[in-house]
């Protein structure tokens, strides 16, 4: 399975609390930190509801 890079660039603070509980069960907690995680269907599709806070890289 591939995997991916996903790193949060902007803030959530002004973003709809819907898209904060996703950062939350993505499991971003800060702003510039990494995470890996498996490329699942529903991880993606987390990834592209946000994808105006989010650096994307395929390992």
């Amino acid at each position: 399975m591939k995997k991916l890079k996903v790193t949060q660039i902007r803030s959530g603070i002004n973003q709809p609390e819907r898209q904060k509980r996703t950062l939350k069960a993505l499991g971003i907690a800060k702003v510039g930190r990494p995470i890996e995680v498996v490329a699942t269907p529903q991880i993606e599709g987390m990834i592209a509801k946000l994808n105006h806070l989010l650096k994307v890289e395929e390992i």
